[in-house]
């Protein structure tokens, strides 16, 4: 692929539909090829727009908007970095042929919905997920849950980040369930899927990558596993590499490779998987890089945002590992705009320990604000680092 020079005629452009932490490190990795970049969000100074060469402030969900943009701003490849996209303006683009979109439209629309996903995942890939369910009402909820069984958990069909996730222990919580995935879902009266509760030993991210490497078509390249453990649904920490026997990392890649296969395109994909001794369960796919990812930026060669920068633009790709390491999420723990930050140069006086400020206007308690990044002789070690590091990190309204 030629690249061209930012700002110039030659230009090689890329327009974000999203622009927080991840894809701030995304328009990084970008920039240092020379490629101009357009960030886009719902709301001004975003975090991947503080770095990158224009910013736009629109509704993303809706598809006139998008097109108009996209017919202003003539990217040559669109990267989207979130769920909340208007998947049909998306593929009316594509299929103009005037604009990429990474890894295509196709991908976006399937894995921002848990219903089309799931079904393309267990009933036309065949590949192992836990019992599942759908229901649009309350009174359809209570029917559904009776087959999936207790406990079970309850996730609007439309959502990101765990936003609107349910453990539903009893009967006496149907309600309180059904509400809350209606007050944090995408939509209002919107669909949800019923989940059976897997005892899994752990759940990991494989990131997986589809990239060219100088070659015509694509192929696959895994990541070394990532362990999390997370918190209403959202990620507190990760780590990277987390042990898995052979079997198990084996299937865990079998199962990867078949539903990014499916999807298609090229960039890297989070593919979200629960395991149990040798055996392993599909949960989620993102077609871009994973928020449990960030610990990358610390453990290898290429962090899965330079990967993603790299398979985008036809680059090669290593997914080797240089050392083992962790993240710890640092919260915003007040609310408020113009945050500030004490104790940064106590977090960085941990050994072999790096801190992202994601630069966020506004904070609440629960926002995800930064990140504490460790390296360690063992994951053991690096977990005890990035977890002492992100709670020396103290956020003040300023």
């Amino acid at each position: 692929m030629k690249i061209g020079t930012a700002l110039t005629r030659s230009a090689t452009r890329v327009m974000l539909l999203g622009a927080g932490e991840l894809g701030k490190e995304v328009a990084i990795a970008l920039q240092r090829y020379g490629v101009e970049v357009v960030a886009v969000d719902r709301y001004p100074n975003a975090p991947a727009q503080h770095v990158s060469h224009c910013a736009h402030v629109i509704d993303m969900m809706d598809g006139d908007d998008v097109k108009r943009l996209v017919e202003m701003e003539k990217p040559d490849i669109i990267v989207p970095e979130l769920e909340a996209i208007a998947t049909d303006a998306l593929a009316e683009i594509e299929r103009a042929g005037n604009v990429v979109v990474i890894p295509n439209a196709r991908a976006v629309d399937l894995t921002m919905n848990r219903e089309k996903i799931r079904r393309l995942a267990a009933e036309e890939l065949g590949l192992p997920t836990s019992s599942y369910a759908f229901a649009d009402s309350l009174e359809s909820l209570r029917k559904v849950v009776s087959s999936v069984g207790y406990p079970c958990f309850v996730k609007p069909v439309m959502s990101s980040s765990g936003k609107g996730q349910f453990l539903l222990r009893s009967e006496a919580d149907l309600e309180k369930a059904w509400e809350h995935t209606q007050s944090e879902g995408r939509v209002r009266d919107g669909k949800v899927i019923v989940e059976a509760k897997i005892e899994f030993d752990y759940e990991i991210t494989l990131l997986t990558v589809r990239a060219r490497n100088g070659r015509s078509g694509e192929e696959t390249y895994f990541c070394e596993p990532i362990g999390h453990r997370q918190e209403f649904g959202d990620y507190v920490e990760s780590w990277q590499p987390q042990p898995m026997s052979k079997t198990a990392q084996e299937e865990a890649k079998r199962i990867a490779k078949t539903i990014t296969e499916n999807l298609g395109g090229c960039g890297v994909f989070g593919v979200e998987l629960f395991v149990k001794g040798d055996q392993v369960w599909f949960s989620e796919v993102s077609p871009r890089p994973h928020d449990t990812g960030m610990v990358t930026m610390i453990t290898q060669e290429q962090s899965e945002f330079e990967l993603h920068a790299r398979a985008i633009l036809g680059f090669p790709v290593s997914t080797r590992l240089r050392d083992p390491g962790a993240s710890a999420v640092i919260y915003g723990q007040v609310e408020g705009e113009g945050l500030a930050f004490e104790g940064v140069d106590d977090a960085l006086a941990v050994p072999e320990t790096e801190i992202r400020l994601f630069g966020k206007p506004i904070s609440y308690p629960r926002r995800r604000v930064g990140v504490a990044l460790a390296a360690g002789r063992s994951v053991e070690e690096a977990r005890e680092r990035a977890r002492t590091a992100a709670g020396l990190v103290k956020p003040v309204i300023g």
